[in-house]
């Protein structure tokens, strides 16, 4: 995930933490050297990629970085990861976006036409149907009190805006700040190593 500013460009990057199921079997892991929050003038910009929203040290670890506005990219369109969001936007008491993947269908990633002889329709084996869209979208964009401002975009392409008032953030930690007057530092700590880590080359 890069960071670009209008005015300043480039400003930072995150590099996803763990890669899941059979990304691994292509990508390896990222350090803490890359976990940025971003402070831009539209309000401190942070996030986590696909699945590793739902490591809850790393989330912890952004919003006591003071994120404000978090970014999460991801190709999970079940319903289920909408409910993920709102409850991030909820504990971090901040705006997110998410933008969800929306592929239509089979073709489209390259796989072609493979034609049923018995029904001459188009399938792709292990898909349900070639026809079905391969990922369904659900980008939304949500505010610090869990409720979804935009979207959910389901089914098609398309841009989802929404217009922010950053005070809801200071008014939405008034009463929850989870790493602040509602966090127990005298009980709980977390440590978080930011060093980058030397790539290993194995035979």
């Amino acid at each position: 995930m890069v960071y670009i500013d209008p005015k300043d460009g480039y400003v930072g990057k995150h590099r996803k933490l763990m890669p899941t199921a059979g990304e691994r079997l292509i990508w390896g892991q990222g350090d803490g050297s890359t976990l940025p929050v971003v402070d831009t003038a539209a309000g401190k910009i942070g996030g986590a990629i696909c699945w590793e929203n739902m490591m809850p040290l790393l989330r912890y670890a952004m919003y006591k970085k003071g994120v404000e506005i978090w970014c999460a990219p991801t190709v999970d369109a079940r319903p289920i990861w909408r409910t993920v969001m709102k409850n991030i936007a909820y504990e971090g008491r901040l705006f997110l976006i998410s933008a969800v993947q929306f592929m239509p269908d089979a073709t489209a990633m390259g796989f072609g036409e493979i034609i049923d002889q018995a029904t001459g329709k188009r399938k792709l084996p292990g898909w349900p149907s070639a026809d079905d869209n391969c990922i369904n979208g659900g980008s939304v964009i949500i505010d610090p009190y869990g409720e979804i401002i935009a979207g959910p975009l389901i089914g098609q392409e398309g841009l989802l805006t929404a217009e922010i008032n950053t005070g809801l953030i200071a008014e939405a930690r008034f009463d929850l700040d989870p790493v602040g007057h509602y966090a127990r530092g005298d009980v709980f700590q977390l440590t978080v190593n930011e060093r980058s880590h030397d790539v290993k080359f194995t035979k």
